[in-house]
Formats: C-alpha cells, sequence, structure tokens
C-alpha cells in the first residue's frame, strides 16, 4: 500500500492519478497515523507555505513519519514535502521539520553574479550531477528536465543526489537510505517525473 498524506497543501489528485497511470497498487490519500505505519510506502506531496506543515504535528503523522522510516518504509517528499525533511526553513522559523537531514531551507537570493533574480523559480529546468547509484533517479540522466515551482530551496548536503542550477546550486534531489525526497513536481515532469516516480513505485 501506498500512503498519499494529505496535510491539505498537497498537488495530492496529479500525484495520485500520475501513480495509477504507473499501474500502482492500493493508493490511499489519508491523515490517519496508523494508515502510514502500515504502509509500504508514503508520499508526502507539498505546495504552498512551510507553514502549512504544522498539521503534520497536529494530527500525529509527524511520529507516525518518524516510526515509519525507522523501520525502512520507503518515503518521497515532494517540494514542501522535501523541504520539511530537512531542520526547517526560514519561510516559517518557529516550524520545525522532520530533521532528518541537517540545514535548513532558504530563500533565493533577491539578485545573483550582479543581475536581479525572479522569485519563484518557476519552469523547466535541468538535472545535474545525478549519482549514478540512486535508486530513485535510476535511468534518469545529467540534463534531463523537469518543472518547478518554489521560491524556498533545500541545502546541499551529502545526501543530495542531485542538484538544479538557478541563482546558485541547490538540491534538486535527495536520498539516503529509505528516505527520498525531490524539489521538482515529478508529477508535471513529463517523461523524466514519471521515470522517478516510477522507479519509487518499484522499490
Amino acid at each position: 500500500m501506498i500512503a498519499v498524506i494529505d496535510y491539505r497543501a498537497g498537488n495530492l489528485t496529479s500525484v495520485v492519478k500520475a501513480l495509477n497511470y504507473l499501474g500502482a497498487h492500493e493508493i490511499v490519500v489519508t491523515q490517519d497515523p496508523a494508515v502510514v505505519l502500515r504502509a509500504s510506502k508514503a508520499v508526502l506531496p507539498g505546495v504552498g507555505h512551510f507553514q502549512s506543515t504544522t498539521l503534520l504535528q497536529e494530527l500525529g503523522l509527524t511520529d507516525a513519519i518518524r516510526q515509519a522510516v525507522t523501520k525502512g518504509t520507503w518515503f518521497l517528499g515532494i517540494c514542501v514535502g522535501l523541504q520539511w525533511l530537512f531542520e526547517g526553513s526560514t519561510e516559517a522559523q518557529d516550524i520545525a521539520g522532520l530533521g532528518q537531514f541537517g540545514g535548513v531551507c532558504e530563500r533565493f537570493p533577491a539578485s545573483f553574479e550582479g543581475e536581479n533574480l525572479k522569485s519563484p523559480h518557476v519552469g523547466w529546468n535541468s538535472l545535474e550531477g545525478v549519482k549514478a547509484n540512486s535508486r530513485l533517479l535510476r535511468g534518469v540522466v545529467d540534463g534531463g528536465f523537469v518543472y518547478y515551482t518554489h521560491s524556498w530551496r533545500a541545502p546541499l548536503i551529502q545526501a543530495t543526489a542531485a542538484v538544479t542550477r538557478y541563482g546558485g546550486t541547490f538540491t534538486a534531489a535527495v536520498e539516503q537510505d529509505n528516505i527520498m525526497g525531490v524539489q521538482f513536481h515529478p508529477e508535471k515532469s513529463g517523461a523524466v517525473g514519471l521515470q522517478v516516480l516510477k522507479n519509487f513505485v518499484e522499490l
């Protein structure tokens, strides 16, 4: 069973449609911690403000996710779902993330290399530095394009599995054991995005 976690801030319909298209079986959209604990895989889609992740704590989902990943459940965070895996974000400085990865997500700078930088970062951009041993990004080559829409970005860490360049280099995908995340929207990223979701479904 794949639990798609609903904290009222995710692009759930598109994600579920993509998973169905890929032949995933028994997809459950849920706010129930017990369902998350029973699932073999969990997906946390997210759009909007980091503040919205407070509902995860209120519903008991934060503890359930922490328990699930500790016992080996495959986990995929999308967009804000990736950012939540870090310690927090300057977008909502009083809200803690899961803390699975060290570092804090920060807003794109107003300018880069002497030129004004548009924010949010919206549209297609390429993945670079794809780790050869990444299970999530298997079959994805450097230069593959994916779709973004975000104003905050995750820092580069040892678990970074691919990067994208916009106002400098930021983490496009992260992977450590059974815990994974992507800043881009795979459900909107054409063939590359479907490959990423297919890889996750087949884990």
